[in-house]
């Protein structure tokens, strides 16, 4: 139990330092580093997109070793969720926003108000309350009804992705939010009932299929969320939605349990970390010091969507848990899972 909790571990501090790095490379590789391009109220010049961005970033030491930092921690990811329960990997995946904020804090000299730090802490209680209470073993058997339902559960939500694109403004973000964290929580899931990691038992399962598409699914919907509106918003529904229903799906049907007596620990420690970690969201907010977007925002907006169209597709395929990772004026990645 204790190697696959510090794989789970080993994972969010992963794609937490990982979203830290690739936004410095961002940094070193635009061209629109002027003045006032990534300042409060600066206007950041052209809002057109470089598509020379990716190339550049490529050429960026902390960029290619934060694909290499991404492709580690979704193996470890994998070894957890062998043998630790839906609900405590999911959770700790989502603790990787407050990773990525220490990491803004230390490596882009980022200056987090008290209450960041007061929810990264709690994200840390809320993970060891977990770790001290969940129980370890590895999922129960499914049969081929149990993979008929993740794949029609797949396409309603894409689907439903289709549909949610032509809602209004204030709901397509947090709808499209939603349904890619549902796709996520189903490559998590997906991801709990492998039933190996050869090369033989990955080609010849599935649910290797369905992993896969899971997380293009849910990585098409999660970029259609954040270009449709606020990126706290769209994370939030991403780390709700990518935690809660695994987490009942894992105790229901695959026999995820806690300690004995322990069940209320595990349950608060849940709370605690999920909430705190829907707190962060705002941490990538676009504009001034976690307030509104403005025009410097969406100049840093455009800038990361350029690196992340191509660069994120490719590192996504090894992480399909992962998100995207944006920027927002002051070079704070735009994270989360992913």
């Amino acid at each position: 139990m204790l190697v696959s909790l510090a794989a789970a571990l080993v994972a969010a501090l992963c794609y937490g330092l990982a979203a830290v790095m690739q936004a410095i490379a961002v940094l070193a590789s635009s061209r629109r580093r002027g003045p006032g391009a990534l300042a409060p109220g600066g206007s950041g010049g052209s809002c057109g997109v470089d598509p020379g961005l990716v190339i550049r970033m490529l050429r960026q030491w902390p960029f290619v070793a934060s694909l290499a930092i991404d492709l580690f921690g979704f193996v470890c990811q994998l070894i957890a969720l062998r043998r630790l329960p839906l609900f405590e990997v999911q959770v700790i995946i989502a603790a990787n926003l407050a990773v990525t904020a220490v990491f803004a804090s230390w490596l882009m000299h980022t200056v987090l108000t008290a209450r960041e730090w007061l929810a990264v802490t709690a994200v840390v209680v809320g993970v060891g309350l977990l770790g001290s209470s969940s129980g370890s073993e590895g999922a129960a058997p499914v049969g081929a009804d149990f993979h008929l339902a993740l794949i029609a559960a797949l396409a309603a939500t894409a689907l439903a992705g289709v549909a949610a694109a032509r809602l209004p403004d204030g709901a397509r973000t947090p709808v499209l939010g939603a349904l890619a964290g549902m796709g996520y929580g189903m490559v998590a899931v997906c991801a709990r009932i492998l039933p190996g990691f050869t090369p033989h038992d990955l080609v010849r399962s599935p649910v290797t299929y369905t992993l896969a598409a899971a997380g293009v699914i849910s990585f098409m919907l999660y970029a259609a969320a954040l270009d449709s509106g606020s990126v706290t918003v769209a994370t939030a529904s991403v780390i709700l939605v990518e935690t809660v229903p695994p987490a009942i799906v894992g105790v229901l049907l695959l026999g995820d349990t806690t300690r004995p007596g322990l069940a209320g620990l595990a349950a608060a420690g849940f709370v605690l970390a999920l909430v705190s970690a829907i707190a962060l969201a705002r941490f990538g907010e676009a504009g001034g010091s976690h307030g509104g977007a403005d025009s410097a925002g969406a100049a840093a907006r455009a800038g990361a969507d350029c690196a992340g169209a191509a660069a994120r597709a490719e590192h996504r395929v090894a992480r399909p848990v992962g998100r995207p990772d944006e920027l927002r004026h002051d070079g704070l990645p735009r994270t989360q899972r992913r």
